[in-house]
């Protein structure tokens, strides 16, 4: 069982899935070793070998594109780079469909109760990236808890310098929810950040 228990600690440590989660997983694929388990470590093996990091803006990409279709692709604006933590945000910004200009992947945040610093941002690459690319605008679209506003604030005292409009997102009410569902702080960005109609 030992196996076992491995494959359980394993999916444990992915985003979002605890023990018990963890267990019925690693319990559905060890059922079924000629199916599931084969088509996944299948997949495991070609996203290790095919997908890699854009070395220019730290989206993920296939191992063919390197610099990723984000940035090589000409039809997307030079001047607004929109600055975020993690790949996934990428993804999550592409399906909106309100953003066309580029990418900057911190790949990460400040958050010392994770032991992760100031060494572990791609901010150095963000600082080289203003030097040669045409940037006007930079969008700070990190999250909305304590060391997403921590990291935003330190990357805009970074930039402070440089010639650009620094911004953040706008942050209110989710579509469908009630204001008696929100919480104080989403109450208090959605009537500072309110718009004139």
């Amino acid at each position: 069982m030992e196996a076992l228990e491995k494959l359980i600690v394993c999916l444990g440590k992915l985003p979002g899935i605890g023990r018990r989660s963890a267990e019925r997983m690693a319990t559905r694929l060890v059922r079924e070793p000629d199916g599931l388990m084969r088509d996944l470590m299948a997949a495991l093996h070609a996203a290790r070998q095919h997908i890699q990091v854009c070395r220019c803006c730290g989206a993920l990409t296939n191992d063919e594109q390197q610099p990723c279709r984000f940035c090589t692709n000409p039809s997307r604006d030079d001047t607004v780079l929109c600055v975020v933590e993690d790949p996934n945000d990428v993804a999550g910004i592409e399906r909106s469909g309100a953003f066309n200009g580029r990418y900057h992947v911190l790949m990460g945040k400040l958050s010392p109760m994770k032991g992760e610093g100031l060494r572990h941002l791609r901010m150095q690459a963000l600082l080289d990236r203003l030097d040669k690319e045409p940037v006007k605008e930079i969008i700070l679209a990190t999250s909305t808890d304590v060391e997403g506003d921590a990291t935003a604030s330190y990357v805009a005292e970074q930039l402070a310098a440089r010639n650009v409009s620094i911004s953040r997102l706008a942050f209110g009410l989710p579509v469908s929810s009630g204001i008696a569902y929100s919480d104080p702080v989403t109450l208090q960005r959605a009537i500072r950040g309110r718009n004139t109609y």
